[in-house]
């Protein structure tokens, strides 16, 4: 038998060493389409990626598949929404070192003529329920992310089921189901970042018709990966981006993303109180 090349063999051997390399100087992670979509991570994520010298890989999708892919091992790290959906993971095993980083809050926009009146509603609860009774065109993101969770638990608080023609469910991501209300001037429930970026540059002209109710609360919270579940993944990478999205530098890109070009920041950071 023909003995291997020793040429090839050390070039073989240099090559699988210099893509270990590269691979472990990208970083994958799984987000909500509302962190995408505002803008927010084409500014939190540029000084993160200089500072530690590395390449994050984005992947936008619903908190759902987001959590799913990180389960999977198909990422290192993931930044969602929805509380009992991450609190489910890190009981699994899936997650390590779960750290608050920010909220905003979800608000129901619609027609301006309001034909629900909610407008006159005390509650969100309230404000789902007259939707419910005029029947009047709702746009689900119908795609178990963080935002259609939380619509699921105003539908059931509210007693209502909706199902039939006026209850649409898109299975799309935040910035996709805006669109669709706007175009059927429907209904919706959305996050106030993604809203604005869209309401901002003239894509929607649906106004926000309620807002305030506690229960619109929206934290975002970012795990790593558990290596003991995955051992691939880049855990030492995926902790230095939980550091520094919860460092007072991040903290601060978080606090005054928005404000120049909405007025307002889009996000609180909660990591640092005043970062």
């Amino acid at each position: 038998m023909k003995k291997p090349n020793m040429l090839i063999l050390i070039l073989l051997f240099v090559l699988t060493s210099v893509s270990l390399v590269f691979a472990n100087d990208r970083l994958r992670l799984s987000t909500t389409t509302s962190t995408e979509n505002s803008g927010l991570l084409d500014v939190l994520l540029p000084p993160f990626e200089e500072k530690f010298d590395v390449k994050v890989d984005v992947i936008s999708v619903g908190t759902g598949k987001a959590l799913k892919l990180a389960e999977n091992g198909d990422v290192d790290i993931t930044l969602v929404h929805a509380r009992s959906l991450e609190d489910k993971f890190l009981r699994d095993g899936y997650g390590v070192n779960r750290r608050d980083v920010m909220c905003n809050d979800f608000v129901i926009i619609g027609p301006k003529l309001d034909p629900a009146g909610i407008r006159e509603a005390k509650t969100a609860v309230e404000a789902f329920h007259k939707i419910a009774l005029k029947q009047y065109t709702f746009v689900s993101r119908g795609d178990n992310s963080g935002t259609h969770i939380k619509e699921l638990i105003l539908w059931k608080t509210a007693g209502n089921h909706p199902s039939g023609m006026w209850y649409l469910e898109a299975g799309k991501g935040m910035g996709a189901v805006l669109t669709i209300a706007y175009e059927k001037e429907a209904y919706t429930l959305t996050d106030r970042g993604t809203y604005l970026a869209f309401w901002v540059d003239k894509k929607i002209d649906l106004p926000v018709l309620f807002e305030g109710d506690p229960i619109l609360f929206n934290p975002y919270g970012i795990i790593a990966v558990n290596p003991a579940k995955h051992p691939h993944t880049n855990y030492t990478k995926a902790m230095a981006l939980i550091a520094w999205v919860t460092s007072m530098q991040g903290q601060k890109i978080i606090k005054e993303f928005g404000k120049e070009r909405f007025g307002k920041p889009l996000f609180m950071p909660v990591a640092v109180p005043n970062p």
